[in-house]
Order: structure tokens, then C-alpha cells, then sequence
């Protein structure tokens, strides 16, 4: 009996995948900014060694790691390069395959990149505000969290604590400080596609509920990363796939710290 420690339930279970003898895992990646370092290097190769370990019990694994490509972090750096972002982009991204070559950790089943599915993630964001989760202003889009009573169940938060700090953008905008950023208004010289609530571009938390829910049609049995991405990103992921589909996002979280 195979037992995993997931960080939703914060106790050991017993592993038992959606699908007999094959497992889908997701793990969040790079983004594509500067080169990774040794923390990022450490969370790539931990889960490299879980999904080896899986494939050594015979199991048939789909390995799902993430690569952003359009961030603010990205476009800062493009903007100090004096470089379009694609170009940075790319850049990392290729040094990223280097690295993780390097360090002998093995090609994921697929690597989805952020800017190809900006057209389902404006379908998504517009579900999550039609079903009354979301709401817009001034061309920004905003989840919010008490639609939803089980936001905080990955991290333990609870909603009446949470207050605009650090780990919670400030804007005087929204109904709820914790509310967070769906679909971002363009500024100029910012990459920026078009969507009914005007010219954006994604929130980072809506990048991977995307991505994954597309990739494995809805939940998967493991989500992976740095215990840094509890909160908020996989937390607010949580919340925004359970407030579209009325389902778990994933059967068990893992996070390597």
C-alpha cells in the first residue's frame, strides 16, 4: 500500500488514482524571468523523483509541468532588458531545458506554455463571473472569496483574518482585501490580449486551474510544488476550480519545502 501525505487533508493516505494503474500529476514550473535557482532546482528534482518512483511501480504517468510566460515579473525584466517579452521568454526557457538537463532531471509529458491558452482562460474567468464567483471593474476582474465557504481549506486561513498585507495585493476596489486578480486592465507597452472586459491580460492564479483542469478534463490526482505556493496561488487555484465545477481540482496535494 502506497501512503502520500496530502497537504489538503494534512494526513497520510492511501494513494488510489482516478484511472487503474495510471496517474496524472501536475507540477507548477518555471517562470520564465531569470534563471531558476537551487529552491526551484530542489522542487523540480523532488517531483522528478516521485513521478520515477510511480513509473517504477508500473504505472503509466502524465506529467504536467507548467511554463509561465507572461507574469509581471517577466514583463519588469523585459522592460530592464529593454527586450520585447517574447524574447525573454525565450531566453529562460531555453536555459531552463539546459538546467534541468544538467541536473539529470527527465522531459514532463507535456510543458504548457501560459500565452496559449489565454482564450480559454478569458472563457473561464467569464464562467466564473456569469455563476456569480467573479466580479469586474474598470476592466480588472476580481474572484471573490466569500462566494465560495470553503476558501482556506488548503492553507487553514480563515477568510475574517485575512487582511491586504504582503501575500494579498492592496486595492481599495475590491469588496474583500483578500479578493484576488482574475484578468488584469492593460497598461501601455504591456502585453495585452483582448476579452469583454477590455484589452488584459490573466492573473497568475488562473494560469494553471487552466491549464491543468484543460490538459486532464477535469480533476487529476496529484498537484505538486514548493511549500511557498500554498498560499495564495494553490489555494486560490482550489478556489477557482471549485467554484467553476463543483469538483476538487486535484485528489491530493504535495508540497516539497
Amino acid at each position: 500500500m502506497l501512503k502520500i501525505y496530502n497537504s489538503l487533508t494534512r494526513r497520510k493516505e492511501e494513494f488510489k488514482p482516478i484511472k487503474n494503474n495510471e496517474e496524472g500529476i501536475y507540477v507548477c514550473g518555471t517562470t520564465t524571468y531569470n534563471y531558476f535557482h537551487i529552491g526551484n532546482g530542489r522542487a523540480f528534482l523532488f517531483f522528478d523523483v516521485v513521478r520515477n518512483y510511480f513509473k517504477f511501480l508500473g504505472m503509466k504517468v502524465t506529467y504536467v509541468q507548467n511554463i509561465t510566460d507572461i507574469d509581471d515579473k517577466l514583463i519588469n525584466r523585459a522592460r530592464e532588458e529593454n527586450l520585447p517579452m517574447e524574447k525573454i521568454a525565450a531566453k529562460y526557457i531555453k536555459a531552463f531545458y539546459q538546467d534541468i538537463r544538467a541536473l539529470e532531471i527527465k522531459r514532463a509529458s507535456l510543458y504548457p506554455r501560459a500565452t496559449e491558452y489565454i482564450g480559454k482562460m478569458i472563457d473561464f474567468i467569464a464562467m466564473l463571473e456569469a455563476k456569480g464567483f467573479a466580479y469586474s471593474i474598470d476592466g480588472d476582474v476580481f474572484f471573490s472569496v466569500k462566494s465560495l465557504d470553503s476558501y482556506g481549506e488548503l492553507s487553514g486561513k480563515k477568510i475574517d483574518d485575512l487582511i491586504a498585507g504582503a501575500r494579498v495585493e492592496a486595492d481599495s476596489r475590491k469588496r474583500f482585501p483578500a479578493d484576488f486578480v482574475l484578468w488584469k486592465k492593460g497598461k501601455s507597452g504591456e502585453p495585452q490580449w483582448d476579452s469583454p472586459w477590455g484589452r488584459g491580460r490573466p492573473g497568475w492564479h488562473t494560469e494553471c486551474v487552466v491549464m491543468s483542469l484543460d490538459i486532464f478534463k477535469g480533476t487529476f490526482d496529484i498537484h505538486c510544488g514548493g511549500t511557498d505556493l500554498v498560499f495564495p496561488h494553490h489555494e486560490n487555484e482550489i478556489a477557482q476550480a471549485k467554484a467553476a465545477t463543483g469538483k476538487p481540482l486535484a485528489n491530493y496535494w504535495m508540497h516539497n519545502g
